[in-house]
This record gives C-alpha cells, sequence and structure tokens, in this order.
C-alpha cells in the first residue's frame, strides 16, 4: 500500500473489504514468502485499530485486509488506557497511519460485565475491575430508556466517547494531524450475527 493514501481513501478500502466479507467473496492477502520477507524490513500499515479482544471480533478478516495491514491495539471493551493510546500515538507518529477506527461491537461482554457492576454491584476480580472501569461512564450516560438493549446501546456510547476523546482530548502527537487533515479518528459497531461494520457519526 502507497503510504500517500488519505484517510477517505483508507476508510474506502476498508469498507468495501466489509462488502465483500458480507458477500463471502474470496480475499485475497498479502501473506506469501515473499510479502513476509518484505515488512520483516519495515511495517506500512494503513489504519490503526482500538478493537475488543473479543476472539469473534477479528479486524483483518472483516476487512479484508492481509499481513502488515491494519496496526491493532486490542483489550476488552475497546477502552482507552494508557497502552492504547501511547499504542496509537506509535501508530500515527512512527508508522504514519491515515486512520484510526474504534470498533465496538455487537454483545460485548466486557461492557455485559460492566453494567452487572453498575447495575447490579456485581463484583470482580481487582484486575478485571481495572479493566472494566474506562466503560462506566458509557453505561451511566445511555439512561435509562435503554434498559430494554443497554449492553448494545453502552457498547456503541463507549465508541464515541472513546473516539470525542481521541478528537479533542488527545495529545498534540494525535490532535496536530487531525487539525492537518493527514489523521481522521472514526467509531464502527460491528454486529455479530450479520458481519456488517456500522460506521458511527459518518
Amino acid at each position: 500500500m502507497t503510504l500517500s493514501m488519505t484517510p477517505d481513501d483508507v476508510l474506502a478500502l476498508l469498507k468495501e473489504g466489509n462488502r465483500r466479507f458480507l458477500s463471502d467473496e474470496p480475499i485475497t492477502v498479502q501473506a506469501s514468502r515473499m510479502s513476509r520477507l518484505r515488512m520483516a524490513a519495515a511495517q506500512h500499515p494503513i489504519a490503526a485499530y482500538l478493537s475488543c479482544s473479543d476472539s469473534r471480533v477479528a479486524p483483518e478478516l472483516l476487512f479484508g485486509r492481509g499481513l502488515g495491514e491494519l496496526f491493532i491495539v486490542r483489550n476488552a471493551g475497546n477502552s482507552l488506557c494508557s497502552t492504547a493510546i501511547g499504542s496509537l500515538e506509535f501508530a500515527v507518529t512512527a508508522l504514519g497511519v491515515p486512520l484510526i477506527v474504534v470498533m465496538g461491537h455487537e454483545n460485548c461482554g466486557a461492557v455485559r460485565a460492566a453494567v452487572s457492576v453498575v447495575k447490579e454491584h456485581y463484583g470482580f476480580s481487582a484486575n478485571i475491575n481495572k479493566v472494566l472501569q474506562p466503560l462506566y461512564p458509557a453505561i451511566m450516560e445511555v439512561g435509562e430508556d435503554s434498559q430494554h438493549d443497554l449492553v448494545n446501546t453502552a457498547a456503541r456510547h463507549n465508541v464515541q466517547r472513546v473516539v470525542r476523546e481521541l478528537q479533542d482530548e488527545a495529545s498534540p502527537a494525535l490532535r496536530r494531524p487531525q487539525e492537518l487533515g493527514t489523521l481522521k479518528v472514526v467509531g464502527a459497531f460491528y454486529e455479530l450475527g450479520s458481519g456488517e461494520v456500522e460506521w458511527l457519526d459518518l
């Protein structure tokens, strides 16, 4: 992939990849021995992802991309922490990615666990609680009118919160290229059952 791709160029590629995934079209990805040897010297990903660790969510497959094309940061609930922020800053400043995608998904186990803490005062281990803590604001902000589908509503809201934070409260390493138009941060939501990726607030 060329290093001169714009954020919108990359976004169009990802949308087309998900369309092919939904259509069960064969996808040819870079995985040959020669391509692996080329990538051993350097990586040139076209996008960075902050995605959930859920085993059912695999960005390369959902978007038809191969080795070396996506720089993926994963944690339970696709939340921001110092490791995630630092990794995304590295992808932008050192690798020059023009697009960051924050992607949540349907029936997220981390969000469901966080809901049980906020609404039912359920207790988890100290380490799990640390992982869930960044999700609590999204749950508390969605309101009581979303009780019928609180997990999915909160998961979407969490994506939007993270996107806003990366857009408005990010360090200069992320904010400056957005001001220059060389970087875009977008939100997405993956439907497990259909395989479709919905782009939020585009």
